[in-house]
């Protein structure tokens, strides 16, 4: 096992120190370069160049996968850091993307950088001016000649590829207001001639909502509403609640998206305003489900018409929403392959449902939670234990925290061997009693603590075997993972987490093959890409993540200062970090 110390990256990081801050607005440092970018075309986002990573976890099923093999278990150990650079430091959850060579990412600030991939140099760099507040952006799209910019005012911008120069500039115009006001966190996704965009609307009366814009004008066309109207279908959910007391459904992670069934399909976060949840009125035919939250929406991207929807938790009063990815993925199931969708919310219990009618298939339960005591084999419908819904004179063992046994950091699957990698964290929390404040309404109280049986080791990265529907081999350490799990068919995963470390794992036995220290959390969605037949892995490191800041707090209250890792953390600051054979 390689392990690289950060004296190399505090050096790498001083000779790129004010670079930014020297180059001007869309600046061709590379004619060439961008004079030979191609089209990013329809064909190209089905079925990506293995050289490219084209939209967040690189394909429309969001497998988070590489087909790229140069780099293998036999000599990963000889990784070294090929060129790194400075970024502006501000919250960020930054996924680069990367065409033809060029390495397009979405800084803090609202900020897009096009880079020359094989050394950082800036090719263009476009700084929208705005009034909206910063917000943890996963990333962009790209299409054609363009690439696709969400912004902190509620704006999704088009610029052109080669220049940074703005085509199209739309906002997605809003008409309510909450104390946490409306956000884009999402990446884009671009389907069938639509630029679709998920709305965080945290605490935000009237809730979440998904827009799709016209690709060729940026013109919305439609809008389709995570929160269930009284007058719709759902709209009895809702505990006879008017439309203005109804909230949440948050839409934070981009979507997937199925060209053959043509389907995008998104989750949906549950609300914090769960004391309006917690008590049902006693009136004929109506429930507290809370329609859409915690569920999968499949919609027609040219319409946003709703084809299904599965709800995997109603009424989730201790915020362990299933925002999280949508895996499209084709399984063997009692002897047929079928296509499902597959999603785990913060319970780290996997639903499988049927990607063309919204069926339920099957679970798989890491063993993390203990709010559902059984799952009905036909249905998918929960059994909760009491502990699901939190009372005025108990405190009750939840688990896990809410946090999240699991969070944004995405699982990355291996179709070659069906094999799925998730991150875990290994927390539970007491929960309760109502009416001492808090996140929720309910004012359920949500302090973390350990496992009942917990060894001191609070993160996980585990391997699922899909085709058993099977847990496979698990690394486990103090710390929690803070970035998406990365998957190559060179046989390695990667994965960083909280003591600032980044490792590769044997994807058949977990063992360590390879890690760094790289200065500061990678608190993001790292890639592989190559140009000119070299392979390349790149993260971001250094933007804040409210995930990682809690994580340290919680990891520091269980182990004290002198013994926690996490105490004196480097945090050398904001950096993109790209790594090669030497």
């Amino acid at each position: 096992m390689s392990i690289i110390k950060p004296i190399k990256l505090i050096i790498a990081c001083a000779a790129v120190a004010g670079f930014w801050q020297s180059v001007g607005v869309a600046q061709a440092a590379s004619n060439d370069l961008l004079a030979n970018l191609s089209p990013v075309s329809d064909a190209m986002l089905a079925a990506p160049p293995s050289s490219d990573w084209l939209m967040w976890r690189r394909t429309y099923d969001g497998f988070g996968f590489s087909p790229l093999d140069q780099i293998t278990r036999a000599n990963v150990a000889n990784l070294e850091l090929a060129w790194t650079a400075s970024l502006e430091s501000g919250s960020n959850m930054a996924t680069p993307l990367v065409h033809d060579g060029v390495m397009y990412l979405l800084s803090t600030g609202d900020t897009m950088l096009a880079m020359d991939a094989t050394s950082g140099e800036l090719l263009w760099r476009h700084k929208h001016e705005g009034a909206g507040i910063g917000s943890a952006k996963i990333g962009l799209a790209l299409h054609d000649n363009k690439v696709l910019m969400p912004t902190g005012d509620m704006r999704m911008l088009a610029l052109d590829s080669k220049t940074g120069e703005v085509i199209w500039n739309t906002e997605i115009i809003t008409t309510q207001s909450g104390p946490i006001p409306y956000s884009l966190r999402a990446a884009p996704i671009v389907a069938n001639g639509m630029v679709i965009q998920g709305i965080t609307a945290t605490m935000v009366p009237e809730g979440g909502f998904i827009v799709g814009l016209d690709l060729a004008s940026g013109a919305e066309v439609w809008r389709f509403h995570s929160i269930a109207r009284p007058d719709a279908a759902g709209g009895n959910t809702w505990n006879d609640l008017e439309l203005a007391k109804r909230s949440g459904g948050s839409v934070w992670i981009p979507g997937s998206y199925d060209p053959e069934l043509d389907l995008i399909y998104f989750g949906t976060a549950p609300t914090y305003d769960t004391a309006s949840l917690l008590y049902p009125v006693d009136k004929p035919g109506i429930n507290t489900d809370a329609l859409y939250t915690n569920s999968t929406v499949a919609l027609r991207p040219k319409t946003g018409e709703l084809v299904w929807h599965f709800q995997h938790m109603a009424n989730d009063q201790w915020d362990l929403d299933w925002i999280y990815e949508r895996q499209l993925i084709e399984l063997p199931v009692n002897g047929v392959d079928r296509k499902v969708v597959l999603t785990a919310g913060k319970m780290a219990l996997y639903d499988a449902v049927d990607a063309t009618t919204g069926e339920y298939v099957f679970s798989i339960d890491l063993g993390l939670q203990n709010l559902v005591s059984a799952i009905d084999p036909v249905t998918g419908a929960k059994t909760l234990n009491p502990n699901a819904a939190p009372n005025a004179e108990d405190t009750m063992l939840v688990c896990p925290f809410a946090n999240g046994g699991r969070n944004w950091q995405s699982a990355a699957y291996n179709p070659n061997t069906k094999m799925l990698y998730l991150p875990l964290s290994e927390i539970c929390m007491n929960g309760g009693p109502t009416g001492n404040g808090g996140l929720l309404s309910s004012g359920s109280q949500l302090t973390p603590t350990p496992l009942p049986d917990s060894d001191g080791k609070f993160g996980r990265m585990q391997a699922v075997n899909l085709a058993t529907r099977e847990l496979d081999w698990n690394f486990r350490e103090v710390v929690s993972p803070t970035s998406a799990a990365l998957a190559t068919a060179g046989g390695v995963v990667f994965g960083g987490a909280l003591d600032e470390s980044f490792k590769a794992f044997d994807d058949a036995s977990g063992e360590i093959l390879w890690q760094t220290d790289l200065g500061d959390i990678a608190a993001s969605f790292p890639i592989s890409y190559s140009v000119d037949g070299k392979q390349y892995i790149a993260v971001v490191i250094g933007q804040p993540s409210l995930h990682a800041n809690i994580m340290i707090g919680v990891i520091t209250g269980f182990l004290g200062t002198e013994q926690s890792p996490v105490t004196d953390l480097d945090r050398s600051g904001a950096a993109v970090m790209v790594y090669a054979l030497e």
